[in-house]
């Protein structure tokens, strides 16, 4: 009988939640990160969940950058994480323009699922946390146990969008620390 308990992760996006969303952000010195990002992520980090981003990159199909400036930000981003004491797990992606209709761009769990094989995360006691339904939408077809709203801009979030609706990155430590 196998005794290892399986893992649990945040599912993060990527633009709106780690870093203000600016449209098509690819070059370092577009790049900022949210508030309260680095004390959040070390919390979660600390309290034994994987960190996994999962993140639609319609910019690289739509060809307003390459799929090398995205590995280029992705590596100094995931560097200045390190840093930090943080580490990603792993940097999941969809390349594709909405219109391409691929099988990988959010609200598809495939970027989640294919995290969850690789890592063996036991989707009911990990989080999804998006400022898009799309995001909400791709953790909840993947299983995944609680969904996270961040309402950026004023934007709205009606009950039954997610579980939880916060308006900052922050308010994450205190809402997994309650359930």
């Amino acid at each position: 009988m196998n005794s290892k308990v399986k893992s649990k992760a945040v599912f993060l996006d990527r633009d709106g939640v780690i870093n203000i969303d600016k449209q098509y952000v690819s070059r370092i010195e577009d790049f900022e990160f949210t508030e309260g990002i680095f004390d959040t992520l070390r919390y979660l980090q600390d309290a034994g969940y994987l960190l996994i981003v999962v993140t639609n990159q319609s910019g690289i199909g739509r060809g307003y950058y390459t799929l090398e400036d995205f590995q280029k930000l992705t590596d100094w981003k995931l560097a200045q994480l390190a840093q930090k004491g943080i580490r990603i797990e792993e940097v999941f992606y969809c390349p594709h323009a909405p219109e391409w209709d691929c099988d990988c761009r959010k609200p598809s769990p495939k970027m989640l699922l294919e995290a969850k094989r690789r890592y063996d995360i036991d989707m009911q006691r990990s989080w999804m946390v998006g400022d898009k339904l799309s995001d909400i939408d791709a953790g909840r077809n993947a299983g995944v146990g609680k969904t996270v709203l961040i309402r950026n801009d004023g934007q709205r979030c009606s009950e039954g969008d997610a579980d939880y609706c916060i308006d900052s990155i922050r308010e994450l430590k205190d809402l997994i620390t309650e359930v």
